[in-house]
């Protein structure tokens, strides 16, 4: 991997901070993370990239931030984080952190310093506060709604409205304000200066809006880039004018070293890898492919065409099945209808067909990374966790979930606390076992401790998985297309990769299994991936 550009062909493993591991108490933390960091690199990846962990109230469990700074006290402290960054880079982790710049908490000093100023201040123009719409402003300025549901407009006390894309706790930033921008720059160095490798850059799409505000009239989605013919492009997503924020931001990158990775929910991949052009981000998720249904030829034209878009700016392609907004993988594709899936899964809900749901993640760990570029892994993925699709009620705490009344069930699902040891209370998560979100029945099974050893734990499929990609320099070899009908057959420099879905198929002569995601013999079965040497 080339020092310089280690971005373009690395694994990335996504820490979760609340639900990864507990120093005291029922919630995750720095120092747990920091105890863990050792278990992270046996796992075979290069860097680490954590949600947020600065001070928040954490009505949107950190991505409502109030100092970009400092380290919210749940987690612990600056000097933890620095701790933590060291450690990492003894033992050759990297860490990217997680940068909120769409919005902060309403507890943020500068919205705190808007509410008490008059309309039309300097303090306001950090934000976007309007008067309202009707004979005395009592209507919103404009139909938009929430990504979390209900209108994207609260009203204050003098009778003007602010706009939440989020929750009413996070005010939308203004980024035609200078004040704005200079900012960021220095929240950017500040954690440079500290020694963190990058950013993962969150809502990266949506920072420049139509400063006309017009209605939209559609209901709302964070995704755009909507197929149908009749919906005009969002006034508020993906907008040209966002790219110049980030081409102000590379330099101070560069400068550093530093790279950065665009969470930008574009359907359209040629709009998409307009954010991965040589002088903006490094990388941008492929939520085309986490949203891929599982077949041979929804995959293979999403693999296709993210290639192809890529390359004509010259950008890796950043590999992704699951992360925290999203049913993990495991439950996922064992739904009746693949894809991106639910908002979370109730218990009255059609349930997943675990067995299947995980041979078939097994399968697409194993086509994903063997892909050529960078990849992604959420806290958990490795140990094939499944969705708690029992949480009650009464234990939900994503704002989606009260904000639609219930109508989605929110990702508290994919943010169970994760099990470490399997005979201790809590699983391990925290000393006394306690845990902020409660764990489901039979989680034990799933713990490190139970996999660690056992040859054909899915954790140690995924450590080899990892091995032999760095083994056959697969992230940065070049890839060849040569599937049939029903089954992707790639050349991944010296491997060949095939991948069965409803059907069997022959193993090919004169190359024998390296890896397989389920038994092969002389047949690679359904649902199944394996990597595949000539032997030479």
């Amino acid at each position: 991997m080339t020092t310089n550009q280690w971005w373009r062909s690395a694994v990335i493993y996504q820490v979760y901070p609340r639900s990864f591991k507990s120093s005291g108490g029922p919630v995750g933390d720095l120092r747990g993370i920091t105890e863990k960091l050792d278990y992270i690199a046996s796992v075979g990846v290069d860097a680490v990239w954590l949600s947020p962990f600065f001070r928040s109230p954490q009505n949107d469990h950190g991505y409502d931030v109030s100092d970009y700074r400092d380290v919210d006290p749940l987690f612990g402290t600056l000097a933890d984080a620095e701790a933590m960054i060291a450690r990492a880079n003894e033992l050759g982790l990297k860490i990217i952190v997680d940068l909120v710049p769409n919005h902060t908490s309403n507890e943020h000093p500068w919205f705190q310093e808007a509410l008490h100023a008059a309309p039309g201040s300097p303090a306001r123009e950090r934000y976007w506060f309007r008067d309202g719409r009707g004979e005395s402003g009592e209507l919103p300025p404009t139909d938009w709604e929430s990504v979390f549901g209900g209108p994207a407009w609260t009203r204050v006390d003098d009778g003007q409205w602010y706009l939440h894309l989020f929750d009413t706790s996070q005010p939308d930033l203004n980024w035609e304000n200078p004040e704005v921008r200079e900012e960021f720059e220095s929240i950017l160095r500040f954690w440079l200066d500290r020694g963190v490798a990058g950013f993962r850059v969150d809502v990266a799409h949506g920072l420049m809006k139509d400063p006309a505000l017009p209605d939209w009239r559609h209901q709302w989605a964070m995704v755009t880039g909507q197929e149908e013919n009749d919906i005009p492009p969002a006034p508020m997503w993906d907008r040209d004018a966002v790219h110049e924020i980030y081409r102000s931001w590379r330099p101070i990158l560069d400068e550093y070293g530093a790279m950065m990775c665009a969470e930008a929910w574009v359907i359209d991949d040629a709009r998409r890898s307009l954010y991965v052009r040589g002088d903006e981000f490094h990388q941008c998720f492929n939520f085309s492919f986490l949203a891929s249904p599982w077949t041979a030829e929804d995959l293979r034209s999403t693999i296709r065409r993210s290639y192809e878009v890529n390359r004509k700016v010259g950008a890796p392609t950043t590999w992704v099945l699951s992360n925290h907004d999203v049913v993990r993988i495991a439950s996922r594709l064992g739904l009746e209808q693949t894809g991106k899936g639910p908002n979370g899964i109730y218990a009255h809900d059609p349930q997943p067909d675990l067995e299947l749901g995980v041979k078939r993640a097994r399968a697409a760990h194993l086509l994903m990374l063997a892909l050529p570029g960078s990849a992604y892994l959420y806290n958990g993925e490795e140990l094939g966790l499944p969705e708690h699709t029992a949480l009650p009620d009464s234990a939900r705490q994503d704002p989606t979930f009260f904000r639609t009344k219930g109508l989605e069930a929110g990702r508290d699902g994919c943010r169970i606390p994760l099990p470490w040891a399997s005979t201790e209370p809590g699983a391990g998560f925290s000393p006394d076992g306690q845990t902020w979100l409660p764990q489901p029945e039979g989680w034990a099974e799933y713990a490190v401790d139970r996999q660690d050893d056992d040859p054909e734990s899915y954790l140690n499929f995924m450590r080899a998985a990892l091995a032999n990609r760095s083994r056959f320099a697969m992230a940065e070899a070049t890839i060849h297309d040569e599937s049939s009908e029903g089954v992707l057959d790639y050349r991944v420099g010296d491997v060949r990769v095939i991948t069965c879905f409803d059907d069997e198929a022959p193993v090919p002569q004169g190359w024998r299994v390296l890896l397989s995601s389920s038994p092969v013999t002389d047949t690679i079965g359904p649902d199944t991936t394996v990597w595949l040497t000539s032997g030479r």
